[in-house]
């Protein structure tokens, strides 16, 4: 029964456990030090499971609620969590508990009700919507919804997730299905961040483990987060890009494939759902955006809001777009970085800046603003705008293109590789700074965690960086590497080359030296803490310098092999025709000495030189001397 608590009253409550027998349950206390809606699973009457997904199944129940003065029935909806160990029990509870409190009148979020555990089961009770989106599709021609829904749920959808973001909670769970329509045909989210609150906590089957949503929808980085993500809002991007562009089509993205198939399309072959023809610039450059596969790349949630509401009133109740003229995509920067990479953080007057590397670069450029002050703004449109900045030495401001500059804090900027001074061993030490605020606050990716390490700038000291098309070994300390690394003869590690790398500073790396045949590992990872670069200039000795050209590519070595054999092939040749050349000549010079002599030939003559004539010549002309003497 529901009773009232007094405000900060700590919550207890029993609920029984199962770990393995479930005709064997044991009751558990526990106690939350946050005030929650907790609902007593007595007061929950299940009537019929309505769906089931990846985390849980959701179920049609009956609340009771009844005081001294009334007594009511409500239809609601259960979201019944798969079980959880005793000791990670508590603290999911507390989890929800915090989400409870942020998601209370939220505007475009459903509306939850209370905390319950059944059978063991911890259980999220919410208002009970009769439909979804996902719902109105399957009973539509074709499985689309008319472009004007779409924009319209887009929007709805949007201002929730946009909120939900700023209270610090990711969904990573976005679909069709997950988007319940009200009584107002207004779409509404339905998760609110199921698989964000399971982070950290073991679940009950592998193949669960080796992802956190439905694989349909999920981002590169939601596959492995603690190898190649971490996960961040942008990764929600791409989720609701992948909603968007099947209730325009009706078609699934990677619909019909296996979990292997989309895992092996979307992190390996960094391949991307198809977007629609005949779509509005603005819509397709930022559905574009979202499905970059660095997330760092890809547009906000509330910059994919501002495109759309910029965009409800451009289609008509038939479906077409109104004055929207010629089809032109936003002009590319020239710098190397999308637009809403750029547009991530804004410079202001007093800014420290330097100009901006290419991404991927390794080679040292030539610096126009090696670090300078910005003096004034300028802005001639939204999306060309220029700073005025001002560097030691020179006298006059400079006027540089905001794309071009980088807001420099505390010797930091965004994309620089960092160092935790004091190292933690349930992670990497050396990552990517993601972001770092003017008061110097810092998000850093490291591997070995799911999502963005939080801290401050004085924590972190520059690293070492790494750029695509370095090549790179495993150190010599190195024993047991965080991951798999190929060795060569000699057991001595191999030399690979960098071909991405991932924003948490884990390094993609191919080996280019060794052959590979069918179904044979390519790609290997790297943590950057364990590697060291290689190049030809700094290897010791000729042997060094030969073994690294051997790792430039498989090819080298047979080649090599092949050049000597002809070289020496081509050696023998051509001594063997100046020893026949000389020989001949020898030849040509002894017949003369012969013809000269003929007139007296003396067998003991030709003995006395025979060096100079060959064996079975002189051995003849030494018979014929020697029969010529007896004669005589």
């Amino acid at each position: 029964m529901t009773g009232k608590l007094a405000p900060g009253q700590p919550v207890a409550f029993e609920y029984e456990l199962f770990e393995d027998d479930p005709d064997h349950l044991r009751t558990v206390v526990a106690t939350s030090n946050r005030t929650t809606a907790w609902i007593d699973p007595a007061a929950l009457k299940l009537r019929h499971r309505i769906g089931r997904g990846p985390f849980g199944e959701a179920w049609l129940a009956t609340h009771h609620r009844s005081t001294e003065d009334y007594s009511e029935f409500h239809e609601v909806a259960v979201k019944m969590l798969h079980p959880v160990k005793e000791n990670h029990m508590r603290l999911l509870l507390e989890k929800l508990d915090d989400l409870f409190s942020k998601c209370q009148g939220l505007e475009g979020v459903c509306w939850l009700q209370g905390i319950s555990v059944i059978s063991g089961k911890i259980c999220i009770i919410m208002k009970f919507y009769e439909g979804s989106v996902g719902d109105k599709m399957s009973h539509l021609k074709g499985g689309k919804l008319s472009p004007l829904n779409v924009f319209r749920y887009a929007v709805n959808l949007a201002q929730g997730i946009v909120k939900l973001h700023s209270k610090g909670i990711l969904i990573l769970n976005l679909k069709p299905f997950n988007f319940l329509l009200n009584e107002n045909d207004q779409a509404v989210l339905g998760d609110v961040g199921i698989p964000y609150l399971l982070l950290g906590i073991p679940l009950p089957s592998s193949d669960l483990a080796r992802r956190l949503g439905t694989p349909n929808y999920m981002a590169p980085e939601q596959w492995q987060p603690e190898v190649r993500g971490p996960i961040s809002f942008e990764t929600d991007s791409w989720a609701f890009a992948c909603s968007i562009v099947e209730m325009l089509t009706g078609v699934q993205p990677w619909r019909g494939r296996s979990v292997d198939d989309i895992y092996d399309a979307v992190v390996r072959k960094q391949e991307k759902p198809h977007i629609p023809n005949g779509l509005p610039p603005a819509v397709e450059n930022v559905l574009l955006g979202c499905f970059q596969y660095d997330f760092r790349s890809r547009p906000l949630m509330i910059d994919i809001l501002c495109v759309f509401e910029s965009l409800q009133n451009s289609v008509d109740s038939d479906g077409g777009w109104i004055g929207l003229g010629s089809r032109i995509l936003p002009d590319k920067p020239s710098s190397g970085y999308t637009e809403w990479f750029l547009s991530k953080d804004e410079l202001k007057v007093g800014d420290m800046v330097r100009s901006r590397k290419p991404p991927n670069s390794f080679k040292p450029e030539n610096m126009d603003v090696p670090e300078g002050k910005v003096v004034g703004l300028e802005q001639s449109t939204e999306r060309d705008s220029f700073v005025l900045v001002r560097v030691h030495g020179i006298h006059d401001p400079l006027r540089v293109h905001v794309s071009s500059l980088e807001r420099l804090t505390f010797g930091l900027a965004a994309g620089d590789w960092v160092r935790l001074k004091e190292e933690d061993k349930r992670h990497s030490p050396v990552g990517i700074l993601h972001s770092i605020g003017r008061d110097g606050s810092v998000a850093v990716g490291f591997i070995g965690l799911e999502t963005l390490w939080k801290g401050q700038s004085s924590e972190l000291q520059m690293a070492e960086s790494y750029s695509v098309g370095q090549f790179v070994r495993l150190k010599a300390n190195v024993l047991s590497p965080r991951f798999e690394w190929p060795r060569k003869r000699g057991g001595v590690w191999a030399t690979g080359r960098i071909s991405r790398v991932l924003p948490n500073g884990c390094l993609v790396v191919k080996f280019p030296g060794r052959l590979t045949f069918g179904e044979q590992c390519s790609n290997f990872l790297a943590d950057a803490a364990e590697v060291v670069v290689v190049n030809f200039s700094i290897c010791p000795g000729m042997i060094k310098k030969y073994q690294h050209l051997e790792d430039l590519h498989w090819v080298v070595r047979p080649l090599l092999i092949a050049l000597g054999i002809f070289t020496a092939m081509k050696m023998g040749i051509f001594i063997g025709k100046r020893v026949r050349g000389s020989n001949s000549k020898v030849k040509q010079q002894q017949g003369s000495v012969i013809q000269k002599d003929g007139q007296h030939v003396d067998g003991s003559q030709v003995a006395s030189n025979p060096a100079w004539l060959p064996l079975s010549v002189a051995n003849m002309l030494f018979k014929e001397g020697t029969n010529a003497s007896t004669a005589g």
